[in-house]
């Protein structure tokens, strides 16, 4: 049985009775006591307000359901756990994968969770004490990411088997497949509009497809790693990537150029998350932080301390009022980012409908951050929040002067640009990459059909085997049926 109990003003601890295996977490709220020089121009730090511990693994993925009473998180320890917000509420444990699940996520309308799994399935749970699920034998190998529509009627699935698949949710039902990529598919995402799907493989690609002629219109390429996770940006026009060589990239869908290019971890990043207004993103990494990114300014705003170990998921509630991560400590950590206590911004951007600005022709805009502050005055430095499992915030928690070498999107508060058209021919030097691409992805698909027709070859001669064994098996029954008739004759 899990019992969540509340204790203003400390920390999450866990206590495990050998009786009863009773699972105690307490919620917490720190708050910073230092006194900012500016307080005006500063915003109010994130705060940390829950912390659950349940799982009895690494923690692979989190969301939130859209009405903010739930979370669901998903292990290696091959569980689906769903966490009420509502204090001394019991949490669920789903118990039906047969390896780790790999990643979790709730419907829009939160009726549903679904998981997918090592053990090459994906599962759709209905979030309450029943635990009833239904199973799609979905891919071959390991099934990495599970995405749902903005509708809610459909499914992509990512996996080791190279494919991105597409299900209709409440037919459960197979669609159709992705094929292009030529290695283990680590993500899969729906635009918001669910015209297009965008893929990341350990090929080194970022593929971007056209849902209804399930055709590739774009790749992006990596060079130093691969992407471990993508997304898009809530206006469609742009997309992130955390990749393995320590970096976060954001790319134009429209003009095809990166826009932004983020160097703040120190270890490979494993997944980030836009907050609903489109102005900042969320990133999790193996160096144990969390930071914030202000897209607008283009610089790092937050650096947050409090897993011991990789931080492997992170997820913005869908108000952007919290944020919840995951680690490999098995913690899963609710936060309250506070962004509408000292930003306009926010505020503003939520009552404005917008897209980030296309890249003008020929080289991207790409500007240097400049403070947001009055002309000549330094940039602010990044601040660095300490949970460090005390409750308590050190008063120089924050006092970290290092920045991030970024760039900025120009006008991220621009009206809003035309949708999307099929984009344009590609320059020679692509044009040469997507043909050694599409070769590479010939090949592969020819090794792929000789040895389909090698399993063929030896089908067909075991079913020579088995009818020839038959035949013969036949032929010697009716020749000792021939001859216990003739014995019965001279008998008689």
């Amino acid at each position: 049985m899990l019992r969540w109990l509340y204790k203003a003003g400390t920390v999450a601890k866990r206590e495990q009775s050998e009786q009863n295996n009773v699972i105690v977490a307490t919620s917490s709220t720190p708050r910073n006591t230092f006194k900012p020089r500016n307080s005006a121009s500063m915003r109010p730090d994130p705060t940390l307000e829950r912390n659950f511990k349940g799982h009895k693994d690494t923690v692979t993925g989190v969301d939130f359901s859209s009405n903010m009473k739930q979370i669901a998180t998903s292990s290696t320890d091959c569980c689906v756990m769903i966490w009420n917000m509502k204090l001394q509420r019991r949490a669920y444990r789903f118990n039906g994968h047969k390896d780790a699940v790999m990643s979790v996520q709730f419907s829009p309308s939160g009726h549903l969770v679904a998981s997918c799994s090592r053990d090459k399935t994906v599962r759709l749970w209905v979030p309450n004490m029943k635990a009833e699920s239904s199973v799609f034998k979905a891919h071959t190998a390991t099934v990495r990411s599970v995405n749902f529509s903005s509708d809610g009627q459909s499914l992509v699935t990512a996996s080791d088997d190279k494919s991105v698949k597409v299900w209709a949710v409440h037919r459960q039902k197979f669609l159709f497949s992705l094929n292009q990529h030529i290695n283990w598919v680590r993500c899969a995402r729906f635009s918001p509009d669910n015209r297009l799907i965008i893929s990341s493989s350990d090929d080194k690609t970022i593929r971007v497809w056209d849902k209804n002629s399930r055709e590739c219109i774009h790749s992006f390429y990596e060079h130093a790693g691969y992407a471990s996770h993508v997304d898009f940006h809530p206006s469609g026009t742009c997309v992130a990537a955390a990749s393995t060589d320590n970096s976060v990239k954001l790319w134009d869908i429209r003009s095809l150029k990166m826009l932004q290019h983020y160097q703040v971890h120190s270890g490979v990043v494993n997944s980030l998350s836009f907050h609903p207004s489109g102005n900042f993103l969320l990133t999790a990494s193996n160096d144990s932080t969390t930071k914030i990114l202000d897209l607008v300014e283009g610089k790092l705003l937050f650096t947050l301390h409090g897993h011991q170990g990789a931080v492997n998921c992170v997820a913005f509630s869908r108000n952007g009022e919290y944020f919840a991560t995951g680690g490999s400590d098995e913690q899963v950590m609710v936060w309250k980012s506070n962004f509408d206590e000292g930003s306009d911004t926010v505020r503003a951007q939520r009552s404005t409908s917008y897209q980030v600005p296309p890249a003008r022709s020929g080289t991207p805009r790409m500007l240097k951050s400049q403070p947001s502050g009055h002309q000549g005055q330094a940039p602010e430095p990044a601040r660095t929040v300490r949970h460090n499992h005390n409750g308590v915030l050190p008063p120089d928690a924050h006092r970290n002067s290092s920045t991030s070498s970024t760039y900025t999107l120009a006008n991220i508060q621009s009206p809003a640009q035309p949708p999307l058209q099929v984009p344009r021919r590609a320059s020679s030097s692509e044009a040469s990459m997507d043909l050694t691409n599409t070769l590479e992805h010939i090949m592969g698909q020819l090794d792929i059909l000789t040895q389909t027709v090698s399993i063929l070859e030896q089908r067909v001669t075991l079913t020579e085997d088995k009818v020839k064994e038959c035949l013969e098996n036949q032929v010697a029954h009716m020749k000792a049926f021939t001859g216990e008739e003739d014995w019965t004759t001279d008998t008689h």
